[in-house]
């Protein structure tokens, strides 16, 4: 039952993602749904990941949320006639030490506006972002480490 849920939920996301409610579409994507559940599963397995899907969606919530609210504070940015910007790249010490965790948290940065996750130390216990706006890197810190981070972490453990 659940396995059939994930790939339904997985289907409608991609509808919505790729905004064409079309059959071949809704097809395509409960093809990649399934494979991508096949692949998670057997992943699961190797690495035991416990997933919680009430705070999974707590944390896609909170993802949209940190969208929206990211996307207009660097449309605010753009627009202000004075452009003020200190753009730089910071260390964040890491929490999570699970590759899935640590590649979600590296994502979900990435695909926030203003952020970009660049790279993993080779320890995997520091990740380097570029800041849009670093004027206070250390609030962007625990903007991270009370936010995604401690979310993936109720999430998959």
């Amino acid at each position: 039952m659940r396995k059939g849920l994930g790939i339904i939920l997985l289907t409608v996301a991609w509808v919505a993602l790729t905004g064409s409610l079309t059959i071949p579409n809704a097809l395509l994507g409960l093809v990649l749904s399934a494979l991508a559940s096949a692949f998670a599963r057997e992943q699961r397995r190797r690495s035991e990941i416990a997933i919680r899907p009430v705070r999974v969606i707590r944390l896609a919530a909170l993802f949209a949320y940190e969208l929206v609210l990211s996307g207009l504070r660097v449309a605010r940015l753009v627009l202000t006639p004075r452009m003020q910007l200190q753009p730089g790249i910071f260390a964040y010490r890491l929490k999570v030490d699970r590759n899935f965790e640590i590649t979600l948290l590296a994502n979900l940065i990435t695909l926030t506006p203003g952020t970009l996750s660049v790279d993993v130390s080779a320890d995997r216990k520091t990740l380097y972002v570029h800041a849009i706006d670093c004027s206070d890197p250390d609030r962007t810190r625990r903007d991270i480490a009370d936010g995604f981070e401690r979310r993936i972490m109720e999430a998959f453990r």
